[in-house]
């Protein structure tokens, strides 16, 4: 057997050896009540402030290393952590600890004629694998929703992120400790040797579900391989659609929220369609807006950088957008159902009708109505935080957060019943 064989033999078992791990643990985490996960999570977020030092030190090292490697800085703010931003990811523990548990939830239930008390209940789906990119929060967010909904978590994130993620990860693994919880709730996967990612996604029976979280590259690849079932998390083609019935006012400040605040995320704006009813107005202004915020704008008009299908349908995360005058509303959803990925579109308008019709005819997990891209996020939906946003139609679409860390079993009382014959 050569070494390159007998390495990912290796690694197959360490991911194997894992899961099998994180499979005792979510049976301890099934049966926690509510206090004692919430506890956990508190105790978690006071242990990531006072490890705050120790973190960002560690994450040093990975931006130094990315730095190095020439990537670029929108990549590098994704993986970027100071003292603000553990802030934030604290705080996003204990959101989620303040939230309701969904353990134990009954989602429907009834009295047969034949006196059998049947109820469907909220359960934890029990193993679940992330696979993800360079973003640190991702690791916190994951083990928190993982916790609240009664499931251990195995994180594979990227190797550009790895000493971020190691000393969170060891960070959490001691908080777990000192509340007598099994460590094993989160464990982090080794993410310099590729085969991790197949191991994981392969590991049916021994992982419940898998969820990739990035961008289009590895979402498809996890989704292509995966024999465990997968939550697809898509790309993100947000579409601003100012229509005929805007304020521009509205519209500039929105659209620039939307783009700028933070570029390299999923629900940032990557194209802005204009109403020819108000193009010679409105496009002058907001493309003026734009530039004057740093973005370059790509379009078929005079000016602008030339655009291509590749425009309409790209997923920048750079300060780029991509713009075009549409006739109509019609023109406008066609466009965003033809290019879009199924994850954020926002129209403004002052027009009612116009504002339902969109919203009706959009395919997308969240269409917001004068409002920016940006509130497509699970904390500002008020879940505490989210493992990924979904663009797929089964099982869970948007963010997902508690509940979709969730399966159903069926619980039957009877007091004797046998069924006839």
């Amino acid at each position: 057997m050569t070494s390159g064989a007998t390495t990912e033999q290796n690694t197959r078992e360490l991911v194997h050896e894992a899961a099998r791990k994180a499979r005792v643990a979510s049976r301890v985490l099934a049966r926690l009540t509510t206090a004692r996960k919430d506890a956990a999570l508190h105790g978690a977020a006071d242990a990531l402030l006072a490890a705050a030092d120790r973190v960002i030190d560690a994450n040093v090292e990975d931006l130094l290393a990315a730095k190095s490697a020439g990537v670029e800085e929108s990549l590098l703010d994704r993986l970027r952590l100071n003292k603000h931003r553990i802030d934030g990811i604290a705080s996003g523990l204990r959101q989620v600890a303040g939230l309701p548990d969904p353990i134990g939830t009954v989602v429907r239930g009834s009295t047969l004629p034949n006196g059998l008390e049947i109820k469907q209940t909220r359960v934890p789906l029990g193993v679940v694998g992330m696979v993800y990119e360079a973003r640190p929060n991702v690791t916190v967010d994951a083990f928190g929703l993982a916790l609240k909904s009664g499931n251990a978590v195995l994180l594979r994130g990227s190797s550009s992120a790895a000493h971020s993620n190691a000393a969170l990860v060891a960070v959490l693994r001691e908080a777990l400790a000192a509340q007598d919880l099994p460590e094993d709730a989160v464990q982090l996967l080794p993410s310099a040797d590729r085969s991790s990612v197949t191991h994981l996604i392969q590991a049916r029976g021994l992982v419940d579900v898998v969820i990739p979280r990035g961008g289009a590259g590895l979402i498809n690849a996890v989704v292509r391989d995966a024999t465990v079932p997968t939550i697809e998390t898509g790309t993100g083609n947000c579409h601003v659609y100012v229509h005929t019935a805007a304020d521009l006012d509205m519209a500039e400040s929105i659209l620039i929220n939307a783009k700028t605040r933070r570029p390299s995320v999923c629900n940032a704006a990557e194209t802005v369609l204009i109403d020819d009813a108000i193009a010679t107005v409105a496009v002058p202004r907001l493309i003026e807006a734009l530039q004057r915020h740093g973005v370059t704008v790509h379009g078929d008009l005079p000016g602008l950088v030339p655009a291509d299908d590749k425009d309409w349908g790209e997923e920048y995360l750079t300060l780029d957008i991509a713009l075009r005058v549409v006739d109509d509303l019609d023109a406008a959803v066609e466009h965003i159902n033809t290019w879009g990925t199924g994850h954020t579109e926002a129209i403004i308008t002052g027009e009612l009708a116009a504002a339902r019709e969109f919203t009706s005819r959009v395919d997308a997990a969240a269409v917001l109505v004068n409002a920016s891209t940006a509130f497509t996020d699970g904390e500002q939906f008020g879940f505490g935080a989210e493992i990924g946003i979904s663009t797929q139609k089964l099982h869970a679409r948007g963010p997902m957060a508690l509940p979709e860390l969730t399966s159903t079993k069926w619980i039957v009382w009877g007091d004797g019943q046998v069924r006839p014959v």
